[in-house]
């Protein structure tokens, strides 16, 4: 037989060896595992699929599977995966596979089933063509065999795959019919008789997985069956089909077979007059099918729906008239479910018909009794019905008004309709004509749907707009019976916007409608065009209004008064924009001007029609305002002086609002022209103020400002601005300063300033720019006027009331606004002055006001973060001073105003963003990759009050240089009596030594200057990131700092303590400083070492103790566990075998608060480490394993080191992973044969235990065995019992059965060696007979039993536990085989091994041989002392022996009582007192129970003998039982005669006479004897014969005298 491990080699290939292992392993497939069984075929699988196989072999393995198939009958995995390896074979050669169908043992059963899938799908493939036509010759027989619901199942797999394939064939054409075997005209025979015999054979009329095979089936042969009988078969097939609907057969099944039966009728042109009879059941059926809810995740009810709809299409070709019929009797039915599902079917059908005149009468019809009936739950598919009828033109007949009025109605803005409803009707309309739609909005009795009418007819006129054809609707007045004329549409809309908030949006629905329709009011014969025009403008803006206005707030009459008043200032406008009489302008203007302008409105419609006009008379404009302005200076001929004072300033200001209002206007509708003109205009504005002819009081400046700032905001709009040059900017931009500047700094009582500056931010694009001196001049001025104003609550209290001061804040805050945009202009024009800009910022950022830092520091952050907007820096912004720049915003970070520290971390992060940005950029000039993400990391709250990360973010900055000397210079920082200044120094620190650790120089003097600073008394936060900062250096510079540390003087200081602690919080540099350590370990210990003690290797675990100790490390602890654990275990070898002078200590431990730090030697730190290690790898199981076995204590001992690492490693097979197993096992392979003694002890001792898991003794290509016998050769003790070792635990896995067998001879010789490696052998013997196969468990157990015996009584307790226990538990294995007599008669040899021992003082051996005696009992048949085995006890172990001595003598075996008491003789003359003693207790309890008298004397006197051998032992005790064995003896040997008679004593003397013995013949114990005195007896046989007669008389009559005792063994008292 092949075993498992042949089948399963990964290199096996497709030869003819291998197929004959196949063969052979599945020929005992009964004696295999299913698992083996399952290995087996999936291997043969993937071997076959990516092997071109032989024909023979395909065959051969085809056989022995399809055997193996019909003996076995798998089932399940099993059967699936012969399935699959037969798949695989057809693959090559599908004939073979087919052709197993019909062999001869198949004729009268049904093939596997596994068999009928595999060829099911093997019809599909190539080269399987050639067999259709027989193989539905062979399934039309096994057609009529299947009863069974698999087999069924599985026939039906190869009846669908020969039809599909067939069908395939024929709809490929004439040339695929040479290679079918089949002609289409007997394929059409079959298909029908296949047809037949499922009808009559197979129950198909409940619901179950074959009815719905045969249902798919059916479906295809439909297309096999000549048309002719399958029309005869129709009205069978309809019963049928409607049977298995009431049987809740799944939909999809029917109706598929429904539309493969109408479509295969179809092909022959007409459906047959049996179809058309059944035409209202089959509709009846899809009709019940699509009332079923789609499920969209549901693959068959969404084929369900479609195929259903199909075959009502094809009904629709072959009947239309009757179909639509049937379907309108639905439609117009009372039930809502049916209707909805109707008209699905409808709006599918109808779309494929014809449409006729008839038809749409009909169907309209239809429409409109649903819709007089508007049935809710119908509306949705009805709208949906309507909606494809108007793509068909359904709205042309009379009846399409109705249908348009239903959808009006369900529209309606107040309708409760859901809103999917809504959106349909709106789709609905939107399909009708724009004319006819503008007229529906504007009829009154569809008042209610307005809004939703107007807002669709606004949709459409835009759409029409965007696709350039105008909604041009002037021919309305040319159809006025059809279509509302323009005039009532102008009119309907306009009065319908007097009332804006009417019902929510009829005034905003009725203006957007009229911007719509702009052509209407432009293009329009009837309508002035310019009427038009003004609406294009002036209807966004009052939307506007609208929309900044609720129902409450607007104010109607304004709204009217806006509605009317600007349509006629427009008008005016454009009337004198088409005169051609200049005079008559120029008076008009004159008197526009002097109209009332008392309102905004008025002086914006006056500003609007100066401005049309001023398109076709610029000129004549421009000198009407110069003219009308001179009553702003000239004294002697304005008419403000005329009013009384009070009222001048006002008047003023309102004269200048319309001069620069029309101003406005005026360059807004200007082509280009105006511009020629604007310096001219700039001069006479600044004329305006400085010639004023009234008291310039604040009111005037601010009204003067506003105007002003109006019109240069237009100005700078326009494009066409910065083509030109205005000299008046300068001259204006330094008036501005002036008035800046006579603003008072101790209050902020108006928003002069704040205009100001706004003024000229506004001119920040018109040419030409500022020079530098002048923005600086500028920027001092500004700073000046803004930043030294009093702090806001100083403000406040100078406020007279709540809402004072409420304003006071906000224009303090719009100023600054101001200042801020002041500044982004000038960084516009010049971006490379950045840094100036902030230069001088410097005296408000340190100065000693709350308020002034703050405003400034406000400034920088907002002008860096606007700075650092830009997408692109053309120009490279230089920062000289970055260092001072970066070190004074950080220090703000820390300053005592929160808010300062918040502006502070907002200013850090744009200046960070300006560099990365222009680094990005000089990256992408050099053609690099851009740094994705980076800017990602930082952010303004990441830098709130933290300097760890400011200093962090810009540490990439500075050079190898600059970053020591910052480090140096943040260390004396550290001891600043500010915390905030020390904490802020030591996170620089921190963050430069984590970003560019590596670039640093002058690595000992930092070192020595951060530990000097740590000796003294730093804040704890402080001393914290201190500390972190000293973690962040080593691990960039392991290799510098470590060393100096490990240096240090033993023990350490807290101090030194803390930083190696320190060491093992941060990942990277964990694994750094762990792998150095590592390393020291391994270099220094990789030879032999000399007896002196080194130092450094304790100061790495001293290091390794602080650094473990703490919580973080475990992660880097995992990642380095296996090699780190075996170098300290190294460690703690060579560190117990050292000369360590006594209380030595080299590491103390804070125990906590208030209690003494608990001191370290060498090894007990090693130990320590060890412990760490496991704690920090997660793995703290190991350590609880280890406290409970005592390992620390072994470890602790040279001597028992390597048993120590046996338990060690016990504990870690149980608590760690597989993989952490084989890491280790791939570290310790290397050193196994190490010239190391201490590595080469370790290596092997945890490669031996390492064994006891089976994925490690599985590893493939390692030579365990091999390895572990070459040790047990090696004259060193403690590498025999390592090796011993590790052949016991690799005998407790399978598949190492055959190759340990044979070491059983040389495992036997170590069973005479010393203690523990006699143990470890008992072990293995043990564990390969407990674990090995059955057939040589019972040979294994005889070939040792007699090396093991003298070990049950050894005089060593632990070898004599060992052997017990391992008897116990081979007795176990062997009785589950049922030993034979050679086999059991090893076993009686054990008992009386074991009855001595269990008569010992020490409580593990009573248990162990308790043990052993109750598996003894079981094997041996002794049922009933198995009770008392199993609970012996030391207390009652005497009283157990004498129980089993009872029970020995009671089976009435006296030749078996003679061998015990023969072996119990060999322990007499044994060395251990114990045994002498245990031997005379047996032998007295034994012969206590037998009836000593009707013993042979010969067996006596040998008993006597053998006791009386031990008279003189030199044990007392041993003595004394002797003689009082012997006393019993002697009183069993002559109990109280019984007086016999005379003719008893007559029968004596004859008997002496003759030289015969009595008929009572006594019994011989032992075998030695017997032989002596046959021949005597066969020479007295003739003495008998003559005395037989007289004898059996005198017995007679002796019989009735005298009572004889017969000879029972077992039943003494005595």
């Amino acid at each position: 037989m092949v075993g498992s491990s042949e089948i399963t080699d990964r290199n096996l290939d497709v030869s003819e060896k291998n197929i004959k292992d196949f063969m052979e392993a599945l020929q005992v497939a009964g004696q295999l595992s299913a698992d083996n069984v399952l290995q087996t075929l999936k291997l043969l699988k993937v071997k076959i699929l990516n092997n071109k196989m032989a024909t023979p072999r395909c065959q051969k393995v085809t056989d022995i599977i399809v055997d193996y198939m019909k003996t076995m009958k798998p089932e399940g995995e099993l059967e699936e995966l012969c399935t699959e390896v037969l798949l695989a074979l057809g693959f090559q050669s599908p004939g073979i596979v087919i052709f197993k169908l019909w062999d001869r043992w198949h004729l009268n059963n049904l093939p596997p089933n596994g068999l009928l899938v595999a060829v099911g799908r093997l019809i599909f493939c190539q080269g399987a063509d050639p067999y259709i036509g027989v193989t539905w010759e062979y399934i039309l027989h096994l057609l009529r065999m299947a009863q069974k619901e698999d087999d069924m199942l599985a026939v039906c797999h190869v009846l669908k795959g020969l039809v599909i394939s067939a069908r395939k064939h024929l709809d490929l054409g004439t040339k695929n019919d040479e290679i079918m075997d089949i002609t289409q005209e007997a394929l059409s025979i079959k298909a029908y008789l296949t047809l037949r015999v499922l009808f009559n054979r197979w129950s198909l009329r409940s619901n179950n997985k074959v009815t719905e095979e045969a249902l798919v089936i059916i479906g295809h042969l439909f297309f096999l069956i000549p048309s002719s009988k399958l029309k005869n078969q129709v009205n069978r097939l309809t019963r049928w089909l409607m049977t298995l609907m009431s049987a809740k057969v799944a939909p999809f099944y029917i109706s598929q077979c429904i539309f493969q039966l109408i479509d295969a009728l179809a092909l022959s042109g007409c459906g047959g007059i049996n179809l058309e009879s059944q035409l209202g059941n089959i509709i009846g059926m899809l009709f019940k099918q699509l009332s079923e809810t789609v499920e969209d995740s549901n693959h068959h009810s969404v084929q369900d729906h479609s195929l259903s709809l199909k075959a009502f299409y094809i009904l629709t070709k072959l009947y239309n008239d009757r179909v639509v019929t049937l379907i309108r009797e639905n439609v117009e039915s009372k039930d809502p479910a049916k209707i909805v599902s109707t008209i699905q079917i409808f709006t599918d059908v109808l779309q494929k018909v014809p449409q006729t005149e008839q038809l749409k009468n009909e169907v309209m019809h239809s429409v409109i009794i649903m819709i007089q009936e508007d049935l809710k739950p119908v509306r949705r598919v009805l709208l949906n019905f309507i909606e494809m009828l108007i793509q068909h033109d359904y709205l042309a007949p009379p009846q399409g008004s109705i249908i348009i009025n239903y959808v009006i109605k369900l529209s309606e803005s107040d309708c409760s309709n859901e809103e999917d409803i809504q959106l349909t009707c709106s789709k609905i309309l939107q399909m009708v004509t724009l004319p006819k739609l503008i007229t529906l909005v504007c009829q009154p009795s569809n008042t209610l749907a307005f809004v939703p009418l107007s807002k669709m007819a606004t949709k459409m006129a835009l759409r029409a707009r965007s696709l350039g054809q105008v909604p041009y609707l002037s021919s309305f007045h040319l159809r006025p019976t059809q279509f509302i004329s323009p005039q009532k549409l102008l009119t309907h809309l306009v009065m319908f916007s007097l009332k804006p908030y009417r019902e929510g949006e009829f005034g905003v629905s009725s203006l957007r409608l009229l911007y719509a329709l702009h052509p209407i009011t432009s293009l329009h014969p009837v309508i002035n065009s310019n009427v038009g025009q003004l609406w294009m403008t002036e209807i966004p803006q009052m939307l506007q209004m609208l929309d900044d206005h609720t129902e409450k707030s607007l104010n109607q009459e304004e709204w009217e008064g806006r509605l009317l008043q600007a349509f006629l200032y427009k008008f005016f406008g454009f009337t004198l924009r088409t005169s051609r009489n200049i005079k008559m302008v120029q008076m008009m203007l004159s008197a526009i001007l002097q109209t009332v302008h008392e309102e905004l409105q008025e002086r914006e419609g006056i500003a609007v029609a100066l401005s049309i006009v001023s398109m076709k008379h610029l000129k004549v404009t421009l000198d009407q305002l110069q003219a009308y302005s001179a009553i702003l200076t000239d004294k002697n001929s304005s008419s403000i002086l005329k009013l009384m004072k009070e009222h001048q300033q006002r008047e003023w200001g309102l004269v200048c609002n319309i001069i620069y209002l029309s101003y406005s206007k005026i360059i807004s509708e200007s082509k280009g022209a105006i511009f020629m003109h604007l310096d001219d205009i700039l001069a006479i504005v600044l004329q305006h103020y400085r010639n004023c002819i009234v008291e310039k009081d604040k009111n005037l400046k601010l009204e003067y400002l506003d105007a002003l700032t109006k019109l240069i905001n237009i100005l700078s709009s326009q494009p066409m601005a910065f083509q030109f040059k205005f000299p008046q900017k300068i001259e204006i931009v330094t008036f501005m300063m002036e008035l800046i500047r006579e603003e008072p700094l101790n209050s902020i009582s108006s928003s002069i300033r704040q205009r100001a500056m706004n003024f000229i931010t506004n001119f920040r694009k018109l040419h030409p720019l500022t020079e530098v001196e002048e923005r600086t001049e500028l920027l001092q001025t500004c700073f000046q006027s803004v930043l030294c104003l009093p702090s806001t609550e100083d403000l406040q209290k100078e406020a007279s009331s709540s809402q004072e001061a409420q304003a006071t804040e906000d224009l303090l805050m719009e100023t600054l606004q101001s200042l801020l945009r002041l500044m982004e202009t000038l960084i516009v024009e010049m971006p490379s002055q950045i840094q100036y800009c902030l230069e001088h910022l410097n005296i408000w950022l340190n100065s000693q006001n709350d308020n002034e830092r703050e405003r400034a520091m406000w400034c920088a952050a907002r002008i860096l973060g606007f700075t650092a907007k830009w997408n692109n820096f053309g120009v490279e912004i230089k920062f000289s001073r970055l260092g001072c720049l970066v070190r004074l915003l950080a220090m703000r970070c820390q300053d005592p105003v929160d808010n300062i520290c918040f502006l502070s971390s907002q200013a850090v992060y744009n200046l960070y963003r300006i560099l990365l940005l222009q680094k990005q950029m000089q990256r992408k000039k050099q053609g690099l990759w851009e740094e994705e993400g980076k800017s990602e990391v930082y952010s303004a709250n990441v830098f709130y009050n933290n300097t760890f990360e400011i200093a962090k973010a810009f540490a990439e900055y500075f050079t190898e240089t600059q970053l020591t000397h910052l480090v140096l210079t943040a260390m004396e920082g550290l001891t600043d009596s500010k915390a905030t200044v020390s904490l802020a120094a030591a996170q620089l620190m921190s963050a430069v030594m984590k970003e560019r650790g590596r670039d640093m120089i002058k690595i000992e003097e930092i070192v020595e200057g951060i530990v000097g600073r740590l000796n003294l008394q730093l804040e704890p936060n402080t001393k914290e990131e201190t500390m972190r900062a000293m973690c962040l250096l080593a691990g960039n510079n392991t290799h510098r700092v470590v060393p100096m540390l490990l240096n240090k003087t033993l023990p350490w200081d807290r101090t030194n303590l803390a930083l190696w602690k320190a060491f093992g919080t941060r990942r990277e540099t964990t694994i750094s400083v762990l792998q150095l350590l590592i390393g020291i370990l391994e270099k220094l210990h990789s030879r032999e070492e000399s007896r002196e003690m080194a130092f450094q290797p304790v100061a790495v675990t001293c290091a390794l103790c602080e650094m473990l100790s703490g919580s973080l490390c475990q992660e880097a602890v995992q990642e380095l566990y296996p090699r780190l654990l075996l170098a300290i275990l190294h460690h703690l070898y060579w560190v117990i075998e050292q000369n360590v002078p006594q209380k030595m200590v080299v590491y103390n431990r804070e125990e906590g608060p208030g209690r003494k730090s608990k001191p370290f030697d060498p090894t007990s730190c090693a130990l320590e480490v060890v412990k760490l290690v496991f704690v920090a790898a997660a793995y703290e199981g190991v350590v609880v394993y280890a406290n409970q076995h005592h390992c620390w204590d072994l470890l602790s001992s040279p001597k028992f080191y390597y048993i120590g690492i046996m338990d060690l490693t016990s504990g870690i097979v149980k608590n760690c992973e597989p993989a952490i197993l084989h890491r280790i096992l791939n570290l310790i392979r290397n050193i196994l044969y190490s010239s190391n003694y201490h590595r080469r002890i370790l290596a092997r001792t945890f490669y031996a235990q390492l064994l006891w898991h089976r994925s490690v003794a599985q590893t493939v290509g390692q030579d365990f065995l091999g390895n572990l016998i070459k040790w047990t050769n090696e004259p060193n003790i403690i590498m025999k019992e390592v090796g011993l070792r590790g052949i016991s635990n690799l005998a407790l896995h399978p598949g190492q059965s055959e190759s340990l067998k044979s070491q059983v001879p040389f495992l036997r010789d170590f069973l005479k060696n010393e203690a523990r490696v006699t143990m470890q052998a008992v072990k293995s013997l043990r564990n390969i007979i407990c674990f090995g196969k059955q057939q040589n468990t019972k040979v294994v157990f005889c070939s040792i039993s007699k090396q093991l015996r003298p070990l049950i009584n050894d005089e060593r307790d632990l070898v004599k536990i060992s052997a017990t226990s391992a008897l116990g538990h081979m007795l176990h294995r062997v009785h589950k085989f049922k030993p034979g007599a050679i086999t059991r008669r090893e076993i009686y040899s054990f008992l009386v091994p074991l009855l001595l021992s269990i008569q010992d003082n020490n409580t593990e051996v009573v248990k162990a041989c308790g043990g052993a005696l109750t598996e003894w009992t079981k094997v041996i048949g002794w049922s009933s002392l198995t009770q008392t085995f199993q609970h012996t006890t030391l207390s009652d172990h005497i009283q157990v022996l004498e129980e089993t001595c009872k029970y020995l003598v009671g089976t009435k075996k006296i030749r078996l009582v003679g061998e015990f008491l023969s072996q119990s003789f060999d322990f007499l003359t044994s060395p251990q007192s114990f045994l002498r003693e245990a031997a005379i207790n047996f032998i007295g309890l034994t012969i206590k129970r037998l009836t000593m008298k009707r013993i042979h004397e010969d067996d006596v006197e040998l008993l006597q003998n053998a006791i009386g051998s031990l008279r003189n032992d030199p044990v007392e005790s041993i003595q004394s039982l002797v003689t009082t064995t012997l006393k019993n003896l002697d009183e069993y040997l002559n109990p109280e005669s019984i007086s016999a008679s005379r003719m008893s004593q007559l029968s004596n003397n004859i008997f002496k006479v003759t030289g015969m013995k009595t008929s009572e013949r006594k019994k011989r114990l032992f075998k030695t004897v017997k032989q002596e005195r046959d021949d005597d007896d066969n020479q007295k046989k003739n003495i008998w014969n003559w005395l037989r007669g007289p004898l059996n008389s005198l017995c007679n009559w002796h019989n009735r005298r005298v009572k004889t005792t017969p000879l029972i063994i077992g039943n003494s008292d005595k």
